[in-house]
Parts: C-alpha cells; structure tokens; sequence
C-alpha cells in the first residue's frame, strides 16, 4: 500500500503495530514473510544493527496474535485466510548490557515471569531452560494451538563479552540450555526465528539445533529487511521530490546521491540491491543527507576486536574469502573480514561461482566514511587538539603543494598513536598514514607495485603526486635513495603534475618519525 502525505516517517519505532496504528509509513514486506512461514519451522536471521529485525520479528507476532486489521491493505491479507491466534513468547536481549554473571539470569528471568503470569508458574524454582520448556507445553495445552518463539538480538550477551572468555563461557552455556528447547519442545511449536548480528557456529551454541535453518544468504530472502531500489521508487517518491527541492538537486540526481551513500547492500549471491533502512527513512524525515547509521554508534563489540587485533586497515577492502568460511565463519574466528561483514562494514559486491567466492567491499560512502572515521580516531584522540595536528591545515597544505609543512603536521600525529595489545609499531603507523590520506579523500597508493619495485605510498591530489618512502630504523637518505634507484616518480612524468619525493625514517622503540624528513623533486 502506498503511503498518504504527508508522510510519518517511524524513527526508532520497532512495533508494527504502533507504525500501522499509527499511519507511519511501512514498507510491505509481507509477500516475503508469508513465503517464510510457508518454507519450514525453525529460522535464523543475521543482519547488522539498525536494518529492521525487531520490526520483522514484531510483523510476525501481530500475524500470529491473529491481528488481522493491522494488515489491511498489505500483501498478507490476500495471501491467508489463516488469522487464528497462537501463543507468542517473544524475547529481545537487547534491554541488559550484560556486565556480569547474573546479567543474563536476570533477563532471562524477569521474561520468564511475565510469561508464567499467563501460563503458570509451577516451576518458577527451576533453572531457566526447564522453565521455560514448561511454559511452551503450557501454552500449547491451554491454547489447543503450537507456539509461535521469537528470539530478538539472540547473540547481544555474547558480543559484549567478546574481551571476557571467562563470562562469555557462562553466557554460552545459558544460552545453549535455553535455546536448545527448540528441538526439545518440537511437538509443541509452530514457528521458531532468531535474529541477531553474529553466527556462533564455532562456540558451538546451536550444536544441538541441527533443525535451524540460516536464511542470512539465502537469495529469496535477501530483501526480507532493508529497502530495494523498487521499494524507494514505490514508497518514497514524495520524500524524493521534497528532498531534491531542498538540497538544489534533480529528482535524478538526488535518486544518485541516495544510491551513493546508502546503497549497495547485498546480502545473497543473487541479492538485489539494498539500501540501509534506518538511513534512508531518517534522510526524508529530516529532508537532509547525512550520516545516520554511523551516528548511531559504533557497536562496542567492534571497538573491543579491533583494540585487540593486529589487522593492517588498507587490507579490509577491497578483499574476496570463500564462500562456505563466510557464511559459517563465528565471531571468535582470527580473520575480522566475517564479522565486519556481519556487522554491515562490509558487503557482497560480486559473486564469483567458479571459485566459491565473495567479493566484498564497503557497502557505500556513508559507511565508508564512518569506518575510516572510527578508525581514524583510535589514532587520533582528543588529547591532539591544540598539540600541533589540525586536520584542515594538513589539508590546505597537501592541496597547496607544501610538503614540509603537512611532514611536520604528520610527525605530530604519529607522535599521539596510541598503541594496541597486537602488532608491531610499523603496522600502527602504516594504518595512521592510509586512514589520514584515505580519509581525507586523496587517491592513495599503499606499497604499490611498479616495473622498478613497490612505493611504500603515493598520494595524487589534482596538482601534485607525493610518492613516500618510509624506512624503519634506518635514514631518510636511504629512503630518498630507494626512490632514485628505483625512479618511481617515471610514470607520473607525463600525467602533468608536480612531484615530489618525499623520504622519511620511523623509529621503532620511540615510534615516531625522525627529524631528517627529506623533500626534493625528480
């Protein structure tokens, strides 16, 4: 059904029922909800934060509580005649931070008693799990029909514990109690789905539920959250046309800017395009292009793996991995690229069938630029401002050709690194040195390949090539020598551009670059 306008765009709000009651807008997603209840029993969901679970889960709950009004209009409606209500018990672990032992217990419990208030709490002194398989034989026999189990965020303890292995290990086996009533309790249920960000394949939570089905690339659910290109073209071709009288743009060339920057999701081999829900929606009610999804915040889970990992950031993306380790690959695996692709960092851009593969990529310039910024500030801390590093005169000087000047702005920003748990000095100041350049918007080379050897770094901006030799507790003049050698400016010769050279050595011990810069031209 397509909207009436003014429009009510729903911010934040992950209630069907609230949104249809309410007359904000809703995309129909029902054709796909029904041909997923219709295709089994037990399903897992993954997708990042913010991309529409809760809503999904909660579009369920109305459809199983028989609340047939609230379709009115929508694809479901048409498609059964079956509105007989069922018992749901909904549970959404997103409400606790999960900080210590009892964190869990105490979700679990304070769910479990609402439930019992309804089905009896005869085994209210047990342990959670034999509770709450009590609960699901209770609403089976006092209803006459199959429960409907929805679990929300179902991974929310285990990913704010991922730098805590002893309580991780105590939210794991919970959890895997708990969840396991899902194959004990067959007869009684109707429909089981979990949603959450992450797979924990390889801690073994859902060892025991060989009947849950991962939909997460499956190609005919891709679409089940977030928005297609037709869904925007159906749904907002008002807040389009508002948005392009605001901002100066064309209805075409606003269309390309929302493709831009909150576009390009693909989450199946065969996956349509897909915008970022929460963006696009807060974009038209506040009639602005910004960053949304970013300002949200960054999972801590995020902060906490990237503190402790040893990755070298210019390698995140572009990158292809296997097919079969990207979708089983769980959040405790050594390599990031599956959990940031979990987490929507990263995303399927091509699907190569002869080799089983997936290259993934940046989704688009909003998460782009929010992951390098996050990045970048973990190398850059508050404590710089006013000590010599400012980012719109390192800026003036690199686009004005001044390079002892944006050298010396850089030996200030190296100098307040702080340094992680992993990796050596060299792979902190390699990844400050991208994040700066890269970020900043300039094309940026890391150890390129030429015919002669590799440039450690080059950076073109429309007048001027730098091209960067940087040796590790050794000299400039060996660095600038390494560039003669080689020529690495030749084929920068004809592009009609200044060059210049630029040598540099980093010290290990006091990680910071030496004071003899030097700059000269081909």
């Amino acid at each position: 059904m397509k909207p009436t306008y003014p429009t009510k765009y729903p911010i934040g709000i992950q209630s069907f029922a609230e949104i249809r009651q309410g007359g904000y807008l809703y995309v129909d997603k029902t054709e796909i909800i029904y041909r997923l209840i219709q295709a089994g029993k037990y399903f897992f969901l993954s997708r990042p934060r913010r991309f529409g679970k809760s809503l999904l889960l909660s579009t369920l709950e109305a459809y199983y509580r028989g609340k047939r009004e609230l379709f009115h209009g929508l694809a479901l409606d048409s498609l059964t005649e079956e509105w007989d209500p069922h018992p749901v018990l909904h549970l959404d672990l997103n409400n606790r931070e999960y900080k210590d032992a009892t964190s869990l217990h105490k979700e679990l419990n304070a769910n479990l008693e609402r439930w019992e208030q309804i089905y009896g709490d005869e085994k209210r002194d047990r342990d959670p799990e034999e509770r709450f398989a009590y609960i699901i034989s209770r609403a089976y026999e006092q209803t006459g029909k199959k429960v409907v189990i929805l679990i929300d965020e179902y991974d929310k303890p285990l990913l704010n514990t991922i730098d805590n292995p002893e309580l991780a290990e105590i939210y794991r086996s919970q959890l895997k109690a708990f969840y396991g009533n899902l194959k004990t309790m067959d007869s009684y249920i109707r429909l089981a789905v979990l949603t959450g960000v992450a797979r924990f394949s390889k801690v073994s939570i859902f060892s025991d539920l060989n009947n849950l089905r991962d939909i997460s690339f499956d190609n005919q659910y891709a679409a089940i959250c977030g928005i297609t290109s037709d869904e925007l073209n159906e749904y907002f071709s008002e807040g389009i046309r508002q948005l392009a009288g605001e901002s100066g743009l064309s209805a075409e060339e606003t269309h390309e800017e929302l493709r831009r920057r909150y576009d390009g999701y693909h989450f199946a081999a065969k996956s349509p395009d897909i915008y970022n829900p929460f963006s696009l929606v807060s974009v038209f009610a506040a009639n602005s292009i910004r960053n949304y999804w970013f300002h949200t915040g960054t999972p801590s889970y995020l902060v906490k793996l990237i503190s402790k990992g040893n990755y070298l950031f210019r390698n995140i993306a572009p990158v292809t991995i296997g097919q079969d380790y990207l979708e089983s690959a769980g959040l405790l695996d050594r390599n990031p690229t599956p959990v940031f692709y979990q987490s929507g960092y990263l995303t399927i851009k091509e699907y190569l069938p002869q080799y089983r593969s997936y290259r993934l990529d940046y989704p688009n310039e909003e998460v782009k630029e929010g992951f390098l910024n996050f990045l970048l500030q973990s190398y850059i801390p508050d404590t710089n401002a006013g000590r010599g590093f400012s980012i719109t005169d390192f800026l003036i000087e690199v686009d004005s050709g001044n390079p002892a000047g944006f050298m010396q702005r850089m030996k200030s920003l190296i100098a307040d690194v702080p340094y992680g748990d992993k990796g050596t000095p060299e792979d902190h100041f390699q990844n400050a040195v991208y994040l700066l350049f890269t970020l900043l918007g300039y094309f940026t080379r890391m150890e390129d390949r030429t015919s002669n050897g590799r440039i450690d770094l080059q950076v073109e901006t429309p007048r001027y090539v730098y091209i960067f030799e940087f040796k590790i507790d050794s000299t400039a003049r060996k660095a600038m020598d390494q560039i003669r050698e080689k020529r690495y400016w030749e084929r920068e010769s004809v592009s009609g551009k200044e060059i210049f050279l630029i040598g540099a050595n980093f010290d290990s011990k006091s990680r910071r670059l030496t004071d003899d810069i030097l700059i000269e031209r081909p």
